[in-house]
C-alpha cells in the first residue's frame, strides 16, 4: 500500500492560502469592500428577507 504524501498536501494548502491572500490584496487595490460570504449586504434586506420592501400600513 502507498504511503500518504504529506508534503504534497501541505504544498497544496500553502498554494491555496497564497492565492486567497493575493485575491484579497487585489480586491483592496481595486477599492472594492470585501463582500460577505452569504452574499447579503449589511442592512440591505429587511428581517423577512425581502430586499428593500417598505413596511405595509394595515390602516390603509
Amino acid at each position: 500500500m502507498a504511503t500518504p504524501n504529506y508534503s504534497y498536501e501541505k504544498r497544496q494548502k500553502e498554494l491555496a492560502k497564497k492565492r486567497k491572500k493575493e485575491e484579497k490584496l487585489k480586491r483592496k487595490a481595486e477599492g472594492k469592500p470585501d463582500e460577505p460570504e452569504d452574499g447579503s449586504e449589511d442592512g440591505a434586506e429587511s428581517p423577512d428577507g425581502q430586499p428593500g420592501t417598505p413596511p405595509v400600513d394595515p390602516a390603509v
